[in-house]
């Protein structure tokens, strides 16, 4: 029979140890496929948060990248005359601004998502990376409003369709790979260093700013072009607009920046996941 100090030892004997594994068994799929309930339902909920007690509802999905277009027609398409590669500057803005806006709202989300629900973390086990997927997933919801807008801007300016669209899915995901990345990466960060929450703002602009979204690759002097690519984020967007406005101006995707942006983010995948695992075990406690 047991003795006492043997049920003692049992009885706080942990029954799971959260450790760092391979970079890409940080993933741990299984425990995620085992929790895909829970990865539903606070996807759902994320979505319904964001617009509970509002009066536009989600209306401010499609406000921010419309509103963003506007000022930017008026402001470099008009005023400042930037070039926009013979596509009409309203259309040339939103479709950069599609996948920019659902990125950079998903990894603001994703960044502050561990400590928005430390009261999860700290009662009860679940793979801890489910809340920056979740959240990230809750953005494809405003993606898909935002596109809605891109497909009536297509319609009004009589944009024929090409080919091309279909390299659309392969660029959502790859866009919403990179922001998982991202923010997974800031999420784990921004639990033990709470400055990183003010270090997101300004991330955010300062890539924006380094990504063609208000210029075209084309203006860039060739001998800098390089340096732009190096951002994911460049081969990312001008394959969107490939992919959605190749059909005016007859451009083809460029193979080499969407190729590097791929293996960035795969690169930042398996990091994020080796860190986020690695710190996994001390969210509970310095949460």
């Amino acid at each position: 029979m047991p003795t006492e100090n043997t049920e003692t030892v049992n009885r706080f004997t942990p029954h799971l140890v959260i450790e760092p594994r391979g970079y890409w068994s940080s993933f741990n799929l299984r425990d995620l496929w085992r929790y895909r309930e829970l990865f539903y339902f606070l996807t759902w909920r994320d979505v319904k948060i964001r617009y509970k007690q509002t009066v536009l509802g989600a209306a401010w999905a499609v406000i921010q990248p419309v509103f963003n277009m506007i000022l930017f027609t008026f402001i470099f398409g008009k005023v400042a005359n930037v070039p926009s590669d013979n596509i009409p500057y309203p259309l040339f803005a939103f479709a950069a601004l599609l996948p920019w806006t659902f990125f950079s709202n998903a990894i603001a989300m994703a960044g502050a998502s561990l400590v928005g629900n430390a009261h999860l973390i700290t009662k009860v086990y679940f793979p801890r990376m489910i809340i920056p997927a979740a959240a990230v997933l809750a953005g494809l919801v405003d993606f898909a409003f935002a596109f809605a807008v891109m497909a009536v801007l297509l319609a009004w300016y009589q944009v024929p369709l090409s080919f091309n669209l279909v390299m659309l899915p392969a660029l959502v995901i790859l866009t919403s790979a990179l922001a998982f990345a991202t923010g997974t990466l800031l999420s784990s960060l921004n639990v033990k260093y709470r400055d990183i929450r003010y270090v997101i703002p300004f991330l955010t602009q300062f890539w924006m700013f380094a990504t063609p979204i208000i210029y075209p690759v084309s203006m860039i002097p060739r001998e800098y072009q390089w340096i732009f690519k190096l951002n994911p984020l460049t081969g990312i967007i001008e394959g969107y607009r490939v992919a959605l406005l190749g059909g005016v101006n007859h451009t083809g995707f460029d193979w080499v920046a969407i190729g590097f942006s791929a293996l960035v983010t795969l690169f930042l995948l398996a990091y994020a996941a080796r860190h986020f695992r690695s710190t996994e075990r001390v969210f509970a406690d310095i949460i």
